[in-house]
């Protein structure tokens, strides 16, 4: 069984840019579709971004559209988001996501135990 492993997350200024890293143990995350959810405390969980299992289709959720860019490195099985220009309201747990086709209402059926992200104003 696939497991997954995030971290680069922490505390960073508005403006600033941070890159989480998914690593997969147990298996190999290439032949998955990968992406990241983050949940804000009292919020819903909300769609950041995926990728496909080739790289060759991305996605990103509305919020983060031009801030943040997916990308994967299946040699080592290794998935990433770097965040740009942080907001405040970028502040979140951030999960790594794996599986079929994801999207914000289909996630895949893998995911880590989250990294938190917190964006001081």
């Amino acid at each position: 069984q696939v497991q997954l492993v995030e971290s680069g997350g922490g505390l960073v200024q508005a403006g600033g840019s941070l890159r989480l890293s998914c690593a997969a143990s147990g298996g190999t995350l290439s032949t998955y579709n990968a992406g990241w959810f983050r949940q804000a405390l009292g919020k819903e969980r909300e769609f950041v971004a995926a990728i496909s299992w080739g790289g060759s289709s991305i996605s990103y959720g509305d919020s983060v559209k031009g801030r943040f860019t997916i990308s994967r490195d299946n040699a080592k099985n290794l998935v990433y988001l770097q965040m740009n220009s942080l907001k405040p309201e970028d502040t979140a747990v951030y999960y790594c996501n794996a599986g079929g086709r994801i999207t914000q209402a289909t996630p895949g059926d893998l995911w880590g135990q989250g990294t938190q992200v917190t964006v001081s104003s």
